[in-house]
């Protein structure tokens, strides 16, 4: 197995110093056993001089191609060396980067990195959409509520529901102890819900540690253990969710204090981004590797981002 790698921005720019070395990478990774028209699937292609309008051309459909095309990063005018920078930001930043900021590192506009970043995100869906197996072993399981605090907004905003998490979204997730986390948005807290999530989520037969949410009451299949969080018990012998909880912070941090808001429309992406950084974030190639081969075979406009 090889070495988890991490490696820092000088090291980045030596490996990648211009948008040609870009292309080569992404290249590399797109077509590692031979490169293959993506309209027809035919290795019959030849290099176009000058490199217009494409790169590459297909002998057999005669149509133009390049590297982006079939991927989120098709029709994007920004250069595939700004694209590999993006991408390295969102695995080097733990809280994640506001698009503010990486407009100012790319030298773009907000609106086009926000646009860049959501792209980029959209392979952290597919990477989840694909999965990496089952969970399994020692199992830690929660929940929490994401979004503003209703103290906090505009009076015509407020939820007028009582007290509790109004208005907020529901994230389920679970955590294999010393290994991936895999969270998603759920429409509630209620035993089918959450007992549904772990099924599809978590081996049968493994140790799952809850909190005492009666959510998890009579669950099944499972080696389950419970920690009394309510009597100021955090740790009970094997039974603890301080694993799962601190992915939690972690994503709360970022919406807090680098975010500022989620919205719920596109929560999704940025638990998907969490969580992926989570499981890749002690090897820099493989975040950037694996996102770019899950943006592979995905469209994302900006139309569809907006009203989709």
């Amino acid at each position: 197995m090889n070495k988890p790698e991490k490696i820092s921005l000088y090291e980045l720019f030596k490996r990648f110093p211009d948008e040609n070395s870009a292309r080569l990478y992404f290249e590399s990774r797109r077509w590692a056993t031979g490169r293959h028209c993506p309209h027809c699937g035919s290795v019959k292609t030849v290099e176009v001089k000058d490199h217009k309008p494409m790169p590459y051309r297909c002998k057999d459909c005669r149509k133009h191609f390049s590297v982006r095309t079939g991927t989120t990063l098709e029709e994007s005018r920004l250069p595939l060396h700004k694209w590999l920078m993006a991408i390295y930001m969102m695995t080097t930043a733990r809280k994640g980067i506001p698009s503010t900021q990486m407009a100012r590192e790319l030298g773009v506009t907000q609106k086009s990195a926000w646009f860049l970043a959501q792209r980029i995100r959209e392979g952290f869906i597919a990477n989840a959409e694909n999965g990496g197996g089952m969970l399994s072993g020692d199992i830690e399981a929660d929940e929490t509520f994401i979004g503003g605090k209703e103290i906090n907004k505009h009076t015509d905003k407020k939820i007028r529901a009582g007290r509790g998490p109004v208005g907020k979204s529901i994230v389920a997730g679970v955590k294999q102890r010393g290994g991936r986390v895999v969270a998603a948005i759920v429409p509630d807290t209620k035993g089918t819900t959450l007992q549904g999530f772990l099924a599809a989520n978590v081996q049968a037969g493994s140790n799952v540690y809850t909190d005492e949410w009666r959510g998890y009451a009579g669950l099944r299949g499972y080696q389950h253990q419970t920690v009394q969080h309510t009597a100021k018990r955090y740790v009970d012998g094997m039974a603890s969710t301080n694993g799962i909880e601190s992915f939690w912070a972690l994503l709360k941090r970022g919406y807090y204090g680098v975010f500022h808001h989620m919205s719920a429309k596109h929560l999704h992406r940025y638990v998907n981004e969490f969580s992926f950084r989570h499981n890749t974030s002690k090897d820099t190639m493989l975040f950037i590797n694996t996102a770019f081969t899950n943006m592979q075979n995905r469209r994302l406009t900006y139309k569809e981002l907006i009203h989709g």
